[in-house]
């Protein structure tokens, strides 16, 4: 249920109106605008009586929400959330990121020299894997804190905040002093994980299961915001379908489908949906005019000889080549969608 207040509500009723809500065991979710105030409550509503509360004066209307996610929906907070890293770059609200680096980190040397190179053309956050989940239990599988250690050494040689993808709560620890952490499309419905995700804040990265819906991904979306963590940042990635031409399917829809459901920025990874170097251009291209709030981007100095996913991996020319016609395109992104209506409910 969410409650739009009048423009001239003043904070003291504000104050009385939340203790009565909260006096009611209900949660509320504070969302001010420039014209409303919008109060989420969170909770068992249905002892709520919308009469009572359409009769006070700051009430401007009341409206039930049917979906099961409060946090992460647009109608609770109907600005776009902006998420703002150590380094003042930004995402969401108009603000684009790009996230690039390798699969996984193989070495000192191959980690900083990617990172210079994806900060040149532009990136303004430095992915790589330390930890790696993978199909086969006989393929490389990261580094794990000497990754986590090189990483930090990447930055430090670059400025460049770090995304990486956590596999285990237990490693949460390692993850202090990550700016991002990245929830992969394995562990997007690990709940305990999520739960402890919440507990922090900093910002998530969390990737859509290759068989979720949308709503899954919402829903688990809303177990690290239900935590106090509203820092999250929602990634397609690609889902698994009959096609075999590409690794997974790039549903595209997603952008405008999830900006319209939720104020969450969005960001795709064209490089794992296509598993190709030769379609991630294409597909960035094209993530972007859908109205993306940013890409993450495998780069890799030598791909031939990558330790992980060489083939999905540009070379850091090729990356700072797709960088020039993604600037080019930005003023161009649609994102009218955000408050038309769509025949989803």
């Amino acid at each position: 249920m969410i409650v739009v207040l009048k423009k001239n509500a003043e904070k003291q009723q504000v104050e009385v109106f939340s203790a009565w809500l909260h006096s009611m065991g209900l949660e509320t979710h504070m969302s001010v605008g420039e014209n409303h105030t919008i109060v989420g409550l969170v909770g068992d509503t249905s002892r709520v009586d919308i009469e009572s509360i359409m009769a006070l004066d700051i009430v401007e209307t009341v409206r039930r929400i049917q979906e099961p996610y409060k946090n992460a929906n647009r109608k609770f907070h109907e600005a776009d959330t902006v998420i703002t890293l150590s380094t003042g770059a930004k995402i969401g609200g108009g603000h684009f990121l790009v996230m690039a680096g390798p699969c996984s980190v193989e070495n000192e040397e191959q980690i900083i020299s990617v990172a210079q190179s994806v900060k040149a053309a532009g990136a303004q956050v430095l992915r790589g894997g330390a930890f790696k989940p993978r199909t086969s239990p006989y393929a490389f599988q990261g580094l794990h804190e000497e990754g986590i250690r090189l990483l930090l050494k990447a930055r430090e040689a670059t400025g460049l905040p770090i995304v990486t993808e956590i596999m285990d709560a237990q490693h949460l620890p390692l993850f202090a002093d990550i700016d991002i952490i990245q929830v992969g499309a394995r562990n997007m419905q690990n709940f305990e994980l999520l739960k402890q995700l919440g507990k922090l804040r900093k910002p998530i990265l969390l990737k859509r299961g290759m068989a979720n819906t949308l709503q899954e991904l919402l829903m688990s979306a809303e177990y690290i915001m239900a935590g106090g963590n509203e820092q999250v940042i929602l990634c397609e990635r690609g889902i698994r379908t009959f096609e075999t031409a590409t690794r997974n399917t790039m549903d595209l829809s997603v952008i405008p489908v999830l900006h319209h459901l939720s104020h969450l920025p969005v960001v795709v990874d064209p490089s794992h949906a296509t598993g190709s170097y030769q379609l991630v251009p294409p597909m960035a291209l094209a993530a972007t005019a859908a109205g993306a709030d940013g890409l993450i981007i495998e780069v890799h100095n030598d791909p031939e000889h990558a330790l992980c996913d060489g083939p999905q991996s540009l070379r850091p020319e090729k990356f700072a080549d797709m960088m020039n016609k993604v600037r080019a395109i930005r003023p161009y992104a649609d994102r009218s969608f955000t408050t038309g209506q769509l025949a989803l409910e």
